[in-house]
């Protein structure tokens, strides 16, 4: 036995806590941003580029945060990698070995559908939403690292087996995703409005177009009388909405008054024009953490709210025949 133990390659012998150990540090990194994409808080991160990645449209897929989704997958690849290891080599022989070789397949497609997945979001980091998460790059490490341990980590009796396996499920994977972000049909604003009969209408944005430094997206909803009423109030009572102008979210709150309303809002863009992952002195000041943040007598409001939400916040009594509203996601 020990002759045999001596003989096998190392990395045989210890891929499967290796991968098991990368997976559980993918999802405690998931996890963390799931939690900050759900509160809407800021990232700890040494730019502000975390936060660009964030609250952007591509880190929701289905209405729930991406990181959700990678965490689970995290935690399926350790269970395929550990999960061996609990049935005892001896006493159950063929069961560990049964075991061992369907967990090695679920690794191999696992691990090539999480690297091809990983190195389309790379692709969107650099050329789409042009910031760099080091949580993104740190995942996308993870996934081909656990590949190269799954190919390398055992003696494949089928080479052949690995390359049929990751054209097939690398082309399943690139069409999914290609689906998943697919932009919505007909639409080149970038905004879906859904109507909601007796109630105000559900709007929701994606962008389809970068935003124009230091302006955004246009605003292409209309406002009614109520939406400058409360527009109106929020300014006279000194309310200040902080946004930056590559946030899709503070495009959502603009959409949601309309473009009338919203000339009206006192508002500051933290981002400068010229550097988005910078911030302004007076943001810094007001201690502005994620987009868009509301101050509204003296409290803090973070993340898109309803006008009917500003109206109850800021003691608003006017008419709230509101156009818009939203799904909280």
């Amino acid at each position: 036995m020990n002759r045999r133990l001596s003989s096998t390659p190392w990395i045989h012998r210890r891929s499967r806590l290796i991968i098991g150990a990368i997976a559980t540090l993918g999802a405690l990194t998931t996890a963390y941003l799931t939690v900050v994409k759900l509160s809407q808080s800021s990232a700890a991160c040494p730019t502000k580029s975390c936060d660009i990645v964030l609250q952007s449209d591509y880190a929701t897929v289905f209405g729930l945060p991406l990181a959700l989704f990678g965490f689970l997958a995290y935690v399926g690849m350790g269970v395929f990698a550990l999960a061996p290891l609990a049935v005892d080599p001896v006493k159950k022989k063929d069961s560990r070995t049964k075991l061992e070789n369907l967990t090695w397949l679920l690794l191999l497609i696992g691990a090539i559908a999480m690297s091809v997945f990983s190195s389309f979001l790379i692709y969107l980091l650099v050329f789409k939403i042009k910031a760099l998460c080091i949580y993104c790059v740190a995942s996308a490490i993870f996934s081909f690292s656990m590949l190269v341990l799954t190919v390398v980590g055992r003696a494949w009796e089928d080479i052949g087996q690995i390359f049929f396996t990751g054209i097939v499920v690398g082309m399943v994977t690139l069409i999914g995703t290609l689906a998943i972000y697919a932009p919505p049909p007909n639409n080149n604003s970038g905004v879906t409005i859904v109507e909601n009969p007796g109630k105000p209408a559900i709007i929701s944005f994606k962008p389809v177009e970068q935003p124009k430094p230091g302006v955004g997206w246009e605003i292409t909803t209309t406002s009614g009388e109520a939406e400058i009423a409360l527009a109106r109030h929020l300014k006279q009572i000194g309310a200040k909405e902080y946004i930056a102008w590559w946030c899709p979210h503070c495009h959502e709150q603009k959409l949601l008054f309309g473009k009338e309303a919203y000339s009206e809002i006192d508002h500051i863009d933290c981002a400068p024009t010229d550097n988005p992952n910078g911030l302004k002195d007076e943001c810094r000041a007001a201690k502005i953490q994620s987009y868009p943040t509301w101050i509204i007598n003296g409290k803090t409001y973070a993340g898109v709210q309803t006008l009917e939400e500003l109206a109850n916040i800021s003691n608003y009594t006017g008419a709230r025949n509101f156009k818009y509203t939203l799904i909280r996601q």
